[in-house]
């Protein structure tokens, strides 16, 4: 962790200087990733402010906080983490440390996780590549359809937890916003139900998820968080032919080299996707989309 002792020094000159009390912010809280802003304010409403802590564009694997982050932090009645992402298995100590009067809640809370180091039916093949994160769980829930439910339910019971007098407003909300994840995903089984057994390649595994519900082969480039060698890459781009896979996959957070490398020695489509956007749907859609399209050409 990066020069951590000036951080905290610098962190609690910042604190010092902040006349600003929970009290006065006690309608706001903070959450880690953007996805879980859509789930947040779309039950919040107008009773909460949601804070998200990793901006747009940064890996919440290893994004370290600005000082002014972490006083928005201080600010918040409750912290919504998103379970075991690398950003929350590195801060939430300190987060804790910092706040002892800060609510925690985990929306992940209940999810049949992936741990990395089972093997799942249809997708772990000799060959295929995969990516471990510390504890063995893959932390992206928010990228599945059970997962963007199980989020919903604990987003809602933690707003009632936080804000009793208000439930029938956040039930009403989650309604709506359960009746937006199930068109979401009608439009995504649709798109995904007939491709069981297809392929695609993704510089960091975070559709896993996404995968294991559709009975798709995720190939992940990036090996144990790091670039992979040249053979690796070469057997990469073996196991992508051997599957037929047909689309790879982009993200900005990571460096797109290899992507490109590998997508022209497999011959597929690059496709850049934001997994982290703040329109779960709307991204959703698009990699659903995505799939069938490169399936179809």
């Amino acid at each position: 962790m990066k020069h951590l002792n000036i951080w905290m020094i610098c962190l609690s000159l910042c604190l010092l200087a902040t006349c600003t009390n929970k009290q006065q912010d006690a309608k706001m809280i903070s959450v880690t990733i953007e996805p879980q802003r859509y789930f947040a304010e779309r039950i919040a409403g107008d009773k909460f402010k949601v804070n998200s802590v990793v901006p747009s564009g940064q890996s919440p694997e290893t994004y370290d906080p600005t000082p002014q982050q972490m006083i928005q932090i201080d600010k918040s009645q409750a912290y919504f983490r998103i379970g075991f992402i690398g950003f929350e298995q590195a801060w939430m100590d300190n987060i804790i440390k910092n706040n002892p009067d800060l609510k925690i809640f985990d929306l992940s809370e209940g999810m049949e996780f992936v741990r990395n180091e089972e093997e799942h039916d249809g997708h772990h093949h000799e060959g295929e590549h995969h990516h471990h994160h510390p504890g063995g769980i893959d932390p992206h829930v928010w990228s599945s359809l059970q997962g963007s439910k199980v989020i919903a339910q604990n987003t809602l019971n933690a707003f009632i937890a936080l804000d009793k007098e208000n439930e029938a407003y956040y039930r009403d909300n989650y309604d709506r916003l359960m009746g937006e994840i199930n068109q979401t995903s009608e439009s995504i089984t649709s798109l995904l139900e007939p491709l069981k057994g297809t392929a695609f390649i993704i510089y960091h595994p975070a559709l896993t998820y996404l995968a294991d519900e559709f009975g798709l082969h995720q190939l992940c480039i990036e090996m144990d968080g790091k670039e992979p060698s040249p053979a690796q890459l070469k057997r990469l781009i073996e196991t992508a032919k051997e599957h037929d896979a047909r689309v790879v996959f982009i993200q900005q957070e990571f460096d797109q080299r290899n992507a490109e490398l590998i997508a022209k020695e497999a011959g597929c489509k690059l496709i850049r996707i934001n997994p982290l956007d703040y329109d779960w749907n709307k991204e959703m859609i698009h990699i659903a989309q995505s799939l069938a399209d490169g399936k179809a050409d």
